[in-house]
């Protein structure tokens, strides 16, 4: 079964790790979690500092931003392909 963990739960254990600066497998045993998993928090926490633990099944301003903008361009595209068929049925039947 896997461990989840809230999101104050991982600030507060990347925190210890930057206001102690001691190492990282000494939190991670303290706290009773992987190493590597503490090592993928402080990685997110650096990539995004902002926002860096959005929960499960949300995502950030940026990235749901970026998901509406790909499904827009999705949607365009197909529209775009159906215009130029009916433009390619139309022009066949004028000859």
């Amino acid at each position: 079964m896997v461990k989840q963990f809230s999101a104050e739960f991982k600030m507060e254990a990347v925190k210890r790790v930057e206001t102690t600066g001691g190492p990282v497998s000494k939190v991670a045993t303290e706290l009773g979690i992987n190493e590597n998993t503490l090592y993928g928090w402080i990685k997110r926490y650096r990539e995004k500092p902002n926002a860096p633990f959005p929960g499960s099944g949300r995502l950030s301003p940026d990235d749901e931003r970026i998901r509406k903008l790909e499904r827009q361009i999705r949607d365009l595209r197909e529209e775009n392909e159906i215009l130029k068929k009916a433009a390619a049925y139309f022009a066949k039947n004028l000859k």
